[in-house]
């Protein structure tokens, strides 16, 4: 792709999660699946040029380094903004407010680690959110990060819808004496189910399986939120953040 189109800048892969990890790891794999569906319907937009593997024109990097401290935030001369806490994403950003051409294709797949735990989970993305909050906090808002700052209020949006309809949920259940089935709500639940089953189905039964009863999956969402709120708080208070390593065993 890069040969057959001079302009073109960068491709990045679109990452599946690696086997094991059981409940957790097919949470993330089918996290990952349904980003890929994203992608792949938005006919390869690069949404981050993700760390897992991606390739660059040597052009591009030197356009970053040139630009660094003018045109795009960093200390000049560098490709990478070492400070950054998702250097993959700062990376994206340098690019696309240089208006480089890139591109997710579906054909390219590669594999990424699985967090083993919720410890690891938690620390890793922890680090993305407050990666993404702070890069586009050192971009400010303009045309090639506009995108990001809504899905960053987006995720705020939904951490304020779904636990007050947690919160009303409970207190309906409290104040109600009869339990009666409203067939509309039951039309529109079941409509979530396929929709959750249907942008898992990539991955197989086990991916199916988990999100039919769609509250397992709520379970990891109501999860991801309260790093994501973790993020905020550290930032506003001025905590220092680091990466996340996970140990792998080696094979023989």
């Amino acid at each position: 792709m890069l040969e057959a189109d001079g302009d073109l800048m960068a491709v990045s892969g679109l990452f599946y999660g690696e086997d094991g990890g059981g409940f957790i790891g097919q949470c993330q794999r089918n996290e990952f699946a349904r980003y890929q569906r994203y992608v792949s319907r938005s006919k390869g937009r690069v949404f981050v040029l993700t760390g897992t593997a991606s390739l660059f024109r040597a052009c591009a990097y030197q356009a970053v380094s040139d630009a660094r401290g003018t045109l795009v935030p960093g200390p000049p001369g560098k490709v990478y903004d070492t400070l950054a806490l998702t250097e993959d994403n700062e990376l994206t950003l340098a690019l696309k407010t240089l208006g480089a051409a890139m591109l997710s294709p579906i054909e390219c797949r590669v594999v990424t680690e699985v967090m083993p735990d919720w410890r690891a989970l938690y620390r890793q993305r922890l680090r993305w959110h407050r990666g993404a909050l702070e890069n586009i906090g050192a971009y400010g808002f303009t045309r090639a990060t506009a995108i990001y700052w809504f899905q960053q209020l987006a995720l705020g949006y939904g951490v304020v819808a779904l636990q007050s309809y947690f919160l009303l949920l409970l207190i309906t259940v409290l104040a109600a004496d009869t339990f009666t089935i409203s067939w509309f709500w039951a039309v529109i639940g079941a409509i979530f189910v396929v929709e959750r089953v249907v942008t898992a189905w990539s991955e197989g039964w086990r991916g199916r399986l988990l999100a039919a009863p769609i509250f397992l999956e709520l379970g990891y969402v109501v999860f991801l939120q309260y790093t994501f709120l973790s993020g905020l708080v550290q930032i506003v208070l001025g905590r220092q953040a680091g990466w996340n390593y996970v140990p792998r065993e080696v094979g023989t």
